[in-house]
Parts: C-alpha cells; structure tokens; sequence
C-alpha cells in the first residue's frame, strides 16, 4: 500500500490562536507517529492570520524530540526568504541531533504577500526576478564543497561539517517545478491541494524525463526518482460528517479568494454564511482538489489520483475547525490505507 505522510500548516481558527495550533500540531505528530505514518512536514507561511506555521525549523525540533519513528521536514522551507548558508547550517544541526529522521523541503515562493516578502528579504542582497536556483546552487555548494578558488565563499563551511544535509525534495505546484527537480536529481513534491496545474501531467513529466535520461541525474542522496502527491483531504464517519467538517474549509477558500485571510471559522458559521453564486461556484471548483467524504469514498478518489500520477508517497493536508476532528481524519486514513502501526 502506498505510505502516507502529514502535510501541517498549524491552522488556526476563531476558537484556536497561533499557540494552541502550534501545540496541536506537536500532538498531531505523536499520533501520526503512533499511527505508521512516514513524515511529518512542516509548512512556512507568513502574515497570515489563519497559519500559525512560520518557523519549519523550530517545530521540526521539538517534533522530532517528541516522536520516535516518523520522518520529520520541511513541506518546505521558502529559500527566496533565507541566506542559503542559515539554512544549510539549521538542517545541519538538525540532522546531527536525528539522524536520518530529517527531510529538507525546499519552495520556490515566498509563501506571502509581496510588502511581507520584502520585510523577510530587506536586510539580505536584494535580487531582481527570481533568484531560486542561484540560492539553490549555493545552498548545495555550502553542503558539498566546490566553490571556484577566486569565490568569496571558497572556504565558508556550513556547520557541523561532519554531518551532510538532509535529503532534499523540491516543492512544486507546476511543470517547471518537476523538471527542475528532475535535472537536479532531488524528490519531488507535487502541490495538489492548491495547484492549477495538472497533477499527473507534472508527476509523469518527472518520471518520463528519469525514464529517457533526458534530464534526471542520480544524485549522492537519491539514484531513482522519488514522487510524492500532497492532497487536501478530510475524512469523517460518515459523508455528511465529513461535509458538515468541510464546510469550514469551502468558506476559509471563499474568503481566501476575496483577500480575507481570517481564522478558520467553525462550521455552524460556515453553514450561516450567505454565500453568493460566485462563491458556490469557486467552493464547486475547489472541491475538485479538496476530497471529502467517509473513508470508503476519501480513498476511493485517493487510489484514482495514486493511479494517474504513480505517486510513490500521498501526503495528507487537512484543515478543519475541530483538532479532535481533525485527529480522526488521519486515524481512519491510516486505517483505510492499512498503515502497519495503525491503531
């Protein structure tokens, strides 16, 4: 069966501020940890009042410290926003402390707003256009070694030298993203939960390319391709359970699309909400990428998306109202999916 892993962006909600998500994530963790799941990664987002998860780094520490079996990352960090040389050194140190228990995410995009963006960048080397793969470039030469004998960087080491990074997985929600990982021969993370982009075309574009060796290079870390879906998903008892849950999720999306990034609100607000035509339409539209329902029908549409991307790993975003709702969600996937652990 395909491994499933947590995708966590510590919602926070009208009844829940930042600091109780960040510690319902940690107990998310230690039950996805109980439950068999394979990793546990953490999003970066900024200035968002409905993300707690601002600091990946932070709390893969203290969840790793705090599970035993499960893999613990970075889903991802956002390396437009940080000197390529504090990251490698941060994953460094993390991998010393849990070995082969750390994953380094990497994304391409700010993960906010542009006025924010350039609060976390104003004290850097501002760059025009995108700067990724510069910053990537030299995130891996920090690790490997291999700047010219005339760089500035020639013997700048990330700290502790004795320990390599991470593995490295590329974040993505578009066909460029698969390519490049592919090039640079690093997993793959597909973004289906919030991409337009066509999950299956990215994911086989990933694969085809390893296929031909028209652009994937085995890497020190990786010899084959590696490919995991990350999917919006919320599972209940029953369907209507799980659509009385989701209605949080259809009226957080609707806000999102009028620019009001506001806490989740609970159901019962949902259901009073006098949603337009227009917004019936988007939550429609959006329902396309979110799966909801009982266990039976949740993996039904999880296999077909398995099928059509040959997706090596699912990983399971859920962003619900409830914590305890939310703890049962990933309890039954873990069950439908016959994850060894599962209780």
């Amino acid at each position: 069966m395909t491994p499933l892993s947590v995708l966590d962006l510590s919602p926070v909600t009208t009844a829940s501020p930042g600091s109780v998500a960040l510690r319902n994530s940690l107990d998310l963790a230690r039950l996805a940890d109980r439950l068999g799941y394979k990793r546990y990664w953490l999003a970066e987002h900024h200035n968002l009042a409905s993300i707690a998860s601002s600091a990946p780094e932070v709390m893969i520490g203290r969840i790793a410290a705090a599970t035993t079996h499960i893999r613990v990352g970075s889903g991802g960090v956002m390396l437009v926003n940080h000197a390529p040389l504090m990251v490698a050194e941060r994953f460094k140190v993390l991998e010393a402390l849990f070995p082969e228990r750390i994953d380094l995410g990497l994304g391409r995009a700010p993960g906010t707003d542009p006025v924010t963006s350039y609060a976390l960048r104003r004290r850097q080397d501002a760059r025009e256009g995108d700067d990724f793969l510069e910053r990537f470039q030299e995130l891996i030469l920090m690790d490997r070694g291999g700047f010219p004998p005339d760089h500035p960087f020639r013997n700048v080491h990330a700290e502790p030298a004795d320990v390599p990074l991470p593995p490295i997985w590329l974040l993505g929600s578009s066909g460029y993203s698969a390519e490049l990982a592919a090039a640079v021969g690093m997993g793959f993370a597909f973004a289906h939960h919030f991409a337009e982009h066509d999950a299956a075309s990215a994911m086989l574009s990933y694969r085809a390319h390893f296929k031909y060796r028209a652009h994937f290079k085995p890497s020190e870390t990786l010899p084959e391709p590696r490919a995991i879906l990350a999917v919006a998903a919320i599972a209940a008892d029953t369907d209507a359970e799980a659509e009385r849950i989701a209605a949080s999720a259809d009226l957080h999306f609707v806000r999102r699309a009028k620019g009001e990034y506001v806490p989740l609100a609970s159901p019962e607000e949902a259901a009073a909400y006098p949603y337009a035509p227009a917004d019936r339409e988007r939550i429609a539209r959006q329902r396309e990428r979110l799966i909801v329902g009982g266990i039976d029908r949740v993996k039904a549409r999880l296999l077909r998306l398995i099928e059509a991307t040959r997706a090596d790993e699912l990983m399971i975003t859920t962003m619900v109202y409830d914590h305890a709702a939310r703890r049962r969600s990933y309890e039954l996937l873990a069950e439908g999916f016959g994850l060894p652990s599962a209780i």
